[in-house]
């Protein structure tokens, strides 16, 4: 099952395991079972503390295997073949019920072994899904510390019927005692927020005490962290608030354009930004929505709990979100038919007829990468021909299954009630309506810039973008801006990366010059 490069590493890291681990599974005769079966055994045989049985526990779902710790509640559950982007989920899982230290902070242990109450969580996740992964390993995490949390990794492509009977449609979907708990990225922190009630004011409380920073960083993305590590390195006290650390490179699945790094996946590069950025003394505030700027001799940034940040400069790198088209039934069908990720929702459109709304790079490359799951794609583009670089062009023309529609504008997605079902476009040459029946519709249209908070007090251009100079300098004193969601052209990570050291080797260089004593008082104090 496992080929031997990656047995090798395996082996390497389940030296780490010292406590006894039973993989307890639950087969059938199906060829998946058989699959699952192959994989168990090698895992069994790359440590002598790891034992397979089968005892055929779950009825409900085969194959299945639990991960438990003999003698104790410690036990996490997945449905499926944990390979793919969840194989790093499932090596996790061996060495923390193997007794591996977790890496949390102690305090969000003892958050999590405080919660009061049972809670069994359901997460379907698709293998190809690399939002999947922080949730899967959040929820079994706190289900190792705390054991009246029990979870079970769902692969929904496995167990379709399942996902049908409870009309999901978007991964990863997450249940709390069968009822939907949340859909999309979601890590420990995130989920405690919604379990603990009371720990949201409790965090304002701990923010509100926190001294001013020389340097607060709103955004944590590539333009967020490449200013923190810049500033930190300068001695200075600096500060991350960030609702995810990551930001969007967490949604890309593949990053091959960023020099010295061949290839590599959002959620790994966002994860080795953040190792970098701890590496300084940096006080990361994360999980955290910035709500108001307020200018003045110390900047202020209020936060969604009240908290209320100071820093002497503030560098905003605040990023963007996918673009929305913004018609009719998108929102009521949101994580219901209605896609943004094409590589995370895509295996459960697997047989049905989808539409991409887009024909840039984006949406080429998504229609091409759906042609292979699903029955049929239909790509709609608003202008007269697509966008996309040629050589994908060529690509999607060569697909049997693709029906390219240029000049369309989409008017309308159309749902039962319950998920979508179709959608209606305009031909923009002759106004003639039409509609298209369909099973799910992924939207790919560019980025909007997350700057509503600012308008009214930093300048924004009519896209929404904050202006900034060749410094990375707003039209606010001491707020510096990076990365893309600013003015600056090519919407890149390594131009962001390198916009948000710029901006914060300026926001230093404001700090040494505001700082200065003026030039009367010093001739005052030499003739004195």
């Amino acid at each position: 099952m496992l080929e031997a490069n990656l047995k090798s590493q395996l082996k390497t890291y389940l030296e780490k395991v010292s406590q006894p681990i039973e993989i307890v599974a639950s087969l059938d005769g199906g060829a998946k079972s058989q699959e699952l079966r192959e994989l168990l055994k090698d895992i069994e045989g790359l440590s002598d503390l790891i034992t397979v049985v089968e005892r055929g526990e779950d009825s409900q779902r085969k194959p299945s295997f639990a991960i438990t710790r003999p003698g104790t509640d410690v036990s996490v559950r997945f449905a499926g073949i944990p390979m793919g982007h969840e194989f790093t989920s499932l090596v996790l899982a061996l060495l923390q019920v193997g007794g591996h230290p977790i890496k949390l902070d102690d305090s969000v242990i003892e958050q999590i072994r405080n919660l009061e109450g049972d809670y069994e969580f359901e997460t379907y996740f698709s293998l190809s899904c690399q939002n999947c992964p922080d949730v899967v390993q959040a929820l079994n995490t706190m289900s190792i510390i705390n054991p009246r949390i029990r979870h079970t990794a769902i692969d929904g492509a496995l167990f379709q019927d399942e996902v049908a009977r409870r009309e999901i449609m978007s991964v990863p979907t997450v249940f709390l005692n069968d009822e939907v708990f949340g859909q999309g990225r979601a890590g420990v922190e995130e989920i405690l927020a919604k379990l603990d009630t009371n720990s949201g004011s409790r965090k304002a409380e701990e923010l509100n005490a926190k001294e001013e920073f020389d340097v607060l960083i709103v955004g944590g993305g590539p333009a967020g962290a490449a200013a923190a590590v810049y500033a930190a390195r300068k001695g200075i006290r600096t500060g991350v608030v960030s609702e995810r650390f990551g930001g969007q490179v967490l949604d890309t699945m593949a990053i091959e354009n960023f020099i010295s790094v061949k290839e590599t996946e959002g959620p790994k590069f966002a994860a080795a930004l953040e190792d970098h950025v701890r590496a300084y003394d940096v006080d990361i505030m994360n999980v955290q929505r910035a709500k108001r700027l307020i200018p003045g001799d110390v900047i202020q940034v209020e936060l969604e709990n009240g908290a209320v940040l100071k820093g002497k400069t503030v560098v905003l790198a605040t990023g963007a979100r996918w673009r929305e088209i913004n018609v009719p039934g998108e929102k009521e069908y949101r994580n219901r038919g209605v896609a943004y990720c094409p590589h995370c929702d895509g295996p459960l459109f697997k047989g049905k007829a989808v539409a991409v709304i887009g024909g840039g790079n984006s949406g080429v490359e998504a229609a091409i990468d759906l042609a292979g799951l699903v029955k049929h794609v239909t790509l709609l583009e608003f202008a007269e021909s697509l966008r996309a670089d040629e050589v994908l062009q060529r690509k999607l023309r060569s697909l049997p299954n693709v029906t390219v529609i240029t000049s369309a504008q989409t008017t309308e997605i159309l749902g039962d009630g319950s998920k979508v079902n179709g959608l209606v476009y305009t031909d923009r040459k002759t106004t003639e309506s039409h509609k298209v029946e369909l099973d799910g519709v992924f939207v790919q249209i560019g980025l909007v810039p997350n700057t509503e908070w600012l308008k009214g007090v930093v300048d924004l251009s009519r896209y929404g973008e904050i202006e900034i100079d060749a410094r990375g300098q707003t039209s606010v004193p001491g707020v510096f801006a990076a990365g893309d969601a600013t003015t600056v052209p090519y919407k890149q990570i390594v131009i962001a990366a390198g916009d948000g050291a710029k901006a914060a080797l300026s926001a230093f260089d404001h700090l040494i010059r505001t700082s200065a004593p003026a030039e009367t008082d010093e001739k005052t104090a030499v003739t004195a």
